[in-house]
């Protein structure tokens, strides 16, 4: 057996993204170790071959050492309701629990650092789409734990020299093999849409018919998650010392809500009901990224980004996931 290429920390790994970028890493030839507390991640959703500890990012510091050549960091609370609702456990975990993984980091001399950002750091933009450039005004405290780590990167780069780079997601969506997404509560609409062909919904709100855009519908950029898991691997070669590098992944495109149900309406080849329901506080019409930093910085550029392939990737894993499937 060849000697792995590097040796990374992935923490988070257990979760939907995580999982996905480990499995990358291994097949790229990689050593690595999950480091995950199950709160949110499943234990099988941990690809074979990369080494698993259950632990808290808190306590990176017991595990992490000098033969580790960076660290990928997903571990983090993502719910957005649940962030207005319970704030203090954002702050704690998101925030703090980066604060120590940064110090460990430090105390054992691993330089390298890609970090799980995310939109929600830009709030409701005044532009599509949305540049690195732009203001940030997150509108939940999920965003703004984010964006508050984000600001920490910068200043670890500046005063320490870690090479470090941030990628700011836009909807992840699809499945790549044995990982998907299985979230509790479920709150992003593919799958959501996907539970209702299945029939453990009886129907999808639409939140909002009337908003300025072709359909009437809210548009949103959707990236394939294995497209964004060649992106953290490229991220790491891009990683330069002392620079704190920040990039938008997103398709360019939007797709509005009635086109990604009648998507999984053709592609499963079941009934979708609607429903009608009012317009959600705070939703922008319209949330499309610009990845030409990602594309001119990390070479970057999405291979999957049609809505069919994403939503058939996407079923293929959830009828896996469902026992009885039709």
């Amino acid at each position: 057996m060849s000697k792995p290429q590097k040796k990374y920390l992935v923490t988070g790994g257990a979760g939907y993204v995580g999982s996905v970028v480990a499995q990358h890493l291994l097949e790229a030839g990689h050593a690595v170790t999950v480091l995950d507390d199950l709160s949110t991640g499943f234990r099988e959703g941990v690809p074979a071959g990369a080494e698993f500890i259950e632990g808290r990012i808190q306590d990176a510091a017991k595990w992490l050492d000098r033969s580790y050549d960076g660290v990928l960091h997903f571990a983090a609370y993502s719910q957005v309701g649940e962030s207005v609702t319970d704030p203090e456990k954002y702050w704690v975990n998101n925030v703090g629990g980066s604060v120590a993984l940064l110090a460990a980091m430090r105390d054992a001399g691993v330089r390298t650092l890609v970090f799980s950002s995310t939109a929600a750091t830009y709030g409701e933009p005044a532009t599509t789409p949305i540049t690195e450039s732009d203001a940030t005004a997150p509108t939940n405290p999920y965003g703004a734990t984010k964006l508050a780590v984000d600001h920490m990167i910068t200043g670890e780069a500046a005063a320490h020299g870690l090479a470090a780079v941030s990628l700011r997601y836009f909807n992840v969506a699809g499945a790549y093999g044995s990982c998907g997404e299985r979230h509790s509560p479920e709150s992003h609409l593919i799958p959501l849409v996907l539970q209702v062909a299945l029939g453990r919904r009886e129907s999808i709100s639409v939140y909002g018919d009337d908003y300025p855009t072709p359909d009437g519908t809210c548009v949103r950029d959707y990236i394939h998650v294995a497209d964004l898991a060649e992106a953290h691997l490229l991220a790491l070669d891009a990683a330069t010392a002392g620079e704190h590098l920040i990039c938008n992944l997103g398709n360019g495109n939007g797709f509005s809500v009635r086109e990604v149900i009648e998507t999984v309406r053709e592609v499963t080849g079941h009934p979708v009901p609607e429903t009608a329901a009012p317009r959600r506080a705070g939703d922008p019409a319209v949330l499309v990224a610009s990845a030409a930093t990602a594309r001119e910085r990390l070479g970057w550029s999405p291979s999957r980004a049609d809505l069919t392939g994403i939503v058939t990737d996407a079923w293929t894993f959830a009828r896996r996931e469902e026992p009885t499937a039709p």
